[in-house]
């Protein structure tokens, strides 16, 4: 007998390996009741989670923390996956999508910073350098998401290689957790966060410039043809 949830014909294969395996994992759902916005609530809760256990600080709660943040990143190709293959994309999901992503990596900066030992020579607290990190992460997903409104998704899409992506990054957090450099990752980010984020500026005026630019041609050769 055939299985009822099988991968649609014209759906490309994912490039990432974890995002071929949110796939088999997700097939089984299509033809069930749950939706891609479960999956994004679910890999928000675990994300949310693993930054509280990150804020208590201690090497215990932060390499928990550290699992549940490795998870929710996995997690978060669920949802894309099922909408894909299952038919089930929308806007608002797209969004929410995105919210969420923005939320947990703001949170996971923040509760590193909140749980890590204040070092006596900085003079910054670790939770203000976390919050800088997570303000300029929040602003790239911003631009990125405005970005994506006007060149579309080619416009946003990730550097990949040997089937992993930018942001397969976070895969690597354990390492930080157990060799006890939360400190010098989290001041590292509030400084590479920053630089990033106006990176991303640049390339958003970029794209801003360029779209506005086809709106001014049909001027530009009207004026030339009266004259």
């Amino acid at each position: 007998m055939n299985s009822r949830s099988q991968i649609p014909l014209n759906v490309p294969a994912p490039r990432t390996w974890d995002a071929r395996l949110a796939r088999r994992l997700v097939t089984p759902l299509v033809d069930t009741w749950v939706t891609p916005n479960h999956l994004t609530t679910l890999r928000l809760l675990i994300g949310l989670a693993g930054a509280l256990c990150l804020a208590h600080g201690g090497f215990a709660w932060a390499n928990a923390g550290a699992l549940l943040i490795v998870l929710s990143n996995f997690v978060d190709h669920t949802d894309g996956e099922l909408a894909r293959i299952g038919g089930k994309s929308s806007r608002i999901g797209h969004f929410y999508d995105l919210a969420c992503d923005a939320l947990v990596t703001v949170m996971l900066f923040v509760g590193m910073g909140i749980g890590t030992t204040h070092v006596g020579t900085l003079k910054v607290a670790p939770g203000w350098l976390g919050a800088v990190a997570g303000v300029a992460v929040a602003l790239i997903f911003f631009l990125r998401m405005r970005i994506e409104d006007m060149a579309g998704k080619a416009g946003t899409k990730q550097a990949s290689a040997g089937g992993f992506e930018t942001e397969d990054v976070l895969y690597l957090l354990p390492i930080v957790t157990l060799t006890s450099v939360v400190m010098p990752f989290v001041v590292v980010a509030s400084i590479g966060a920053p630089l990033f984020a106006a990176w991303v500026v640049v390339d958003y005026w970029r794209v801003a410039r360029s779209a506005a630019a086809p709106a001014k041609a049909p001027e530009t050769s009207q004026m030339w043809a009266s004259e």
